[in-house]
């Protein structure tokens, strides 16, 4: 099992990888694609990881290091080159924020005791965050000849400022095993319904709405959802 988790966190650092390369080449959608492909074996390599008897030390830290190349450097590398093109001084700083930010949280996670992440995490997911700023990409995708709306820059610092501050803020988010709990067996309904939900969106190019919005749902009532669960 761990050789598998394993396995599933280089596929990860691989679409992280090619995600830069592709944000590097201009080819935007695929690579905020690849980022949210990431997301998607972030999460089963982590439930792979959670059957295993024994935890993998070398797995934990494995798995946290991918994440900032996949979840912090890729999204904000592909945020800066599709949005401002040119060398844009706060946006420089508003995205080592972040990078920053997504660090220090993944730090801070692998030194908080496991049993008090059995339901939910401290601070918004960086993995989450990578998703949201990936799917603004997705959003906003066009042609090189076709200009961004004017307040999608101003919109985008301010995105990934409010993203910074909830990765290191005390608030609780529900992580797979309280979403297990929420939905009881109807998880599976919900996850087949989101695939096939994001195929049709896919087909008619709206899939980056879709996906922001499930993350934005997830960011806004989460922690409400974790307070009542614990009440």
């Amino acid at each position: 099992m761990n050789k598998l988790a394993n396995f599933l966190t280089f596929l990860s650092l691989f679409c992280g990888f090619i995600s830069l390369i592709f944000s590097l080449e201009h080819h935007f959608t695929f690579a905020s694609w690849a980022i949210i492909l990431s997301v998607i074996l972030d999460g089963l390599d982590g439930q792979i990881a959670r059957k295993n008897t024994f935890s993998s030390d070398f797995g934990k830290e494995l798995d946290s290091l991918v994440d900032v190349v996949s979840f912090g450097i890729a999204p904000a590398l592909l945020g800066y080159i599709f949005i401002y093109r040119d060398f844009y001084l706060w946006a420089v700083v508003a995205l080592f924020i972040y990078l920053l930010s997504s660090v220090t949280r993944l730090a801070k996670y692998n030194i908080t005791p496991k049993e008090k992440l059995q339901k939910f995490f401290f601070g918004f997911p960086t993995t989450a965050s990578g998703a949201v700023l990936a799917s603004f990409i997705l959003i906003y995708r066009k042609k090189d000849a076709v200009a961004l709306p004017s307040y999608v820059p101003a919109v985008f610092i301010f995105l990934v400022l409010i993203l910074s501050y909830l990765m290191l803020c005390r608030a609780r988010y529900l992580n797979l095993e309280g979403i297990k709990q929420l939905f009881g067996k109807k998880i599976r309904l919900f996850v087949v319904g989101g695939f096939l939900l994001l195929a049709v969106e896919s087909y008619f190019r709206k899939a980056g709405i879709t996906i922001f919005s499930i993350f934005l749902i997830y960011l806004i009532f989460s922690p409400f959802v974790v307070k009542r669960l614990n009440s």
